[in-house]
């Protein structure tokens, strides 16, 4: 059974030869992300590529920074692949190359995506004592200010007050502050000093479709500006892995490894206090250890996501120690992630709805394999839940627009929302279904 409260925050995407020329746009001259886009110069014609993707996986893990067991990027790929050759730590500490095309007619949807987004992503290195570890980032506007996730920048939680570089796409690095972190959805906005940014270009993740080109970039084991394609696999999918929140005054000081207080990171957590519930786009975009915080990115270069975890057939408990890519990557929606960051830089913080009620997965028939929706148990006096009438023995079946199967997609639909946001929710009393407008509380 899954309880929502204050505390609980687990209530629980080719053209062949021939056709019309390709159109891309070139770096966003907006200040903003949030702004307008410049039209687009043709480029010449796609040729078409081959895709492969592989099955299903068992666990989903933080893509966690690929330094996490060591001081800096080199010690991070030997701890992720320990047979590594010394060359390859030291490829990845190489500066950042910007997209070249060497063959201006062989170029394709992924070389004008790459073109256009790259620019706008950064690697961020973060250190904690004798800890450290590095992941990606996606610039926002002129002054600054980065998206990125909450477990890059704690250090999967064991740091409230880590160091924080950035290296942009011309090779510059900068110090970088922390200017809000919002656990419940696993994203954060941090902010440089420097000259000359190129915000991204953002897209609108409630118009991608299954089998959409989906364009990784990111730095997966400190590669900075690595660069891979796929599709979107599924949207609207719902996950559940452990939170990055941090403990007051929590550090990684001295030690070999940094601890994540919520234990393993194998995504299945220990209690529903340590996890959190998100929607996201699923893809099998390579993204491994390293590309978290980076951007998911359509075929026109906007932005779709904020890649956070994978997913792993092995039975790893440490995303460290994971064989990395398999072809199950998960990305925040980039209209959630807008509304997070925008409250983020605004007042350093973010809201989520909350509902109010205790509620248990609802099985189908006699099979305990398949849900059917999120049974109430108990419902709080006096929350949005009791004010728009909900009852214990109902089962919510929808919220805000989202398909709700189980208590977890109820969690992410409510936390989906600001609060203080007046959405539908559907649920079923006796058989018959009924919907009612509800006001969600402010989770904490």
């Amino acid at each position: 059974m899954h309880t929502e409260t204050s505390h609980d925050p687990v209530l629980h995407a080719d053209v062949p030869e021939g056709t019309a020329p390709l159109r891309t746009v070139p770096p966003a001259t907006s200040p903003s992300a949030f702004g307008p886009v410049p039209p687009a110069p043709p480029v010449p014609p796609v040729r078409p590529r081959d895709k492969k993707r592989v099955g299903p996986a068992v666990f989903v893990t933080c893509l966690v920074a690929a330094g996490l067991l060591g001081g800096g990027v080199a010690s991070g790929v030997s701890a992720l692949w320990p047979d590594a050759p010394a060359a390859t730590a030291t490829a990845a500490q190489a500066a950042i190359s910007p997209v070249i095309v060497n063959n201006t007619e062989s170029v394709n949807a992924v070389t004008a995506a790459a073109q256009k987004a790259t620019p706008s992503v950064v690697t961020i290195s973060v250190s904690s004592g004798s800890s450290g570890g590095t992941g990606s980032g996606i610039i926002l506007d002129t002054e600054g200010h980065i998206l990125t996730n909450t477990h890059v920048v704690t250090l999967d939680g064991a740091a409230a007050d880590a160091a924080v570089e950035v290296r942009t796409n011309d090779g510059q690095v900068y110090k970088a502050t922390i200017v809000g972190t919002d656990p419940l959805s696993d994203l954060a906005v941090i902010k440089i000093n420097a000259q000359r940014l190129t915000p991204a270009s953002l897209g609108d993740s409630s118009a991608v479709n299954v089998g959409d080109t989906a364009v990784a970039i990111g730095a997966p084991l400190g590669l900075s500006g690595t660069v891979t394609d796929g599709i979107v696999s599924a949207v609207n999918r719902t996950i559940e892995t452990e939170s990055s929140a941090t403990s007051e005054g929590s550090s990684s000081q001295g030690g070999s490894s940094s601890q994540n207080p919520f234990g393993s990171q194998s995504g299945i957590s220990a209690s529903a206090q340590d996890s959190i519930s998100i929607n996201v786009i699923q893809t099998d975009a390579a993204i491994n250890p390293g590309n978290s915080g980076g951007a998911l990115v359509n075929a026109q270069g906007e932005i779709i996501g904020v890649n956070v975890a994978i997913a792993s057939a092995g039975s790893s408990s440490s995303a460290s120690t994971q064989s990395g890519n398999i072809g199950v990557g998960f990305s925040i929606p980039i209209n959630t992630a807008k509304r997070v960051a925008e409250e983020i830089i605004s007042t350093g913080k973010a809201t989520h709805g909350q509902l109010g009620l205790s509620v248990q997965d609802k099985t189908s028939g006699s099979s305990s394999d398949f849900t059917a929706g999120a049974e109430v148990a108990s419902v709080t006096s006096g929350s949005a839940a009791d004010k728009a009438g909900l009852k214990a023995g109902d089962v919510v079946t929808g919220l805000a627009g989202r398909t709700v199967t189980d208590a977890s997609e109820l969690t992410a639909a409510a936390r989906e929302q600001a609060a203080g946001s007046t959405v539908k929710i559907t649920f079923q009393r006796d058989g018959q279904e009924q919907t009612a407008d509800i006001t969600l509380d402010a989770a904490s």
